[in-house]
């Protein structure tokens, strides 16, 4: 689905449509520079650093350097890095949860309108993986943008989705918000729910 949206894909029926235009339209660097991407591990070039790497799309655009230097600040901050402490640092210097901090800073550095996350909290441990987890949440409401979250894990999903997107065999099998998606029959959908009677623990 991410690749479709992104165009390393194209439909073999129908259309896949980005800001109301199909993907096959548009020229696919344009489009790629246009989304945010955040993967597991970050995928942080290790030879940069950490200003480098959330410089990458507005040096690619060509910014100014005082624009990009005074945006790279303020995501570091967004994201809870202090300039100062980290701009300078290597990834390798870096602990996990910082990590996927700079990766989604570098995400945001060109203000795209979509995001694409591929399981970006998946290889954390669990007390890293919830701290981001809720911050990430309340990043997300207040940056308005279109996210697109690859998860395995329907807690993960309960808490941060708006809509639930369940795919089973490269098809959607079920579409609802989080408060309906429990209640759903399909199969698949009851074979997650009963996946959380199992493993009980807190959905927040």
């Amino acid at each position: 689905m991410l690749r479709l949206i992104n165009a390393m894909l194209l439909p073999s029926q129908g259309q896949v449509l980005v800001e109301g235009r199909a993907t096959a339209e548009w020229d696919p660097i344009r489009l790629r520079r246009g989304i945010g991407y955040v993967i597991q591990e970050a995928g942080l070039f290790p030879h940069f650093t950490v200003a480098e790497n959330v410089a990458l799309v507005p040096s690619l655009e060509k910014w100014e350097r005082g624009r990009t230097e005074a945006r790279v600040a303020e995501l570091l901050r967004l994201v809870g890095l202090e300039p100062g402490e980290f701009e300078g640092r290597r990834p390798r210097e870096l602990s996990g949860g910082q990590r996927q901090r700079v990766g989604v800073a570098r995400a945001l550095a060109a203000d795209p309108p979509i995001l694409l996350m591929d399981e970006p909290f998946g290889a954390l441990d669990p007390v890293t993986r919830a701290e981001l987890q809720r911050e990430f949440r309340a990043l997300a409401q207040r940056l308005g943008k279109t996210i697109v979250f690859v998860t395995h894990d329907l807690r993960e999903a309960l808490m941060l989705a708006s809509r639930i997107v369940l795919l089973e065999t490269g098809r959607i099998v079920a579409v609802a918000p989080p408060q309906e998606f429990l209640q759903l029959k399909h199969p698949e959908v009851r074979a997650f729910a009963a996946s959380l009677e199992t493993h009980p623990g807190v959905t927040e």
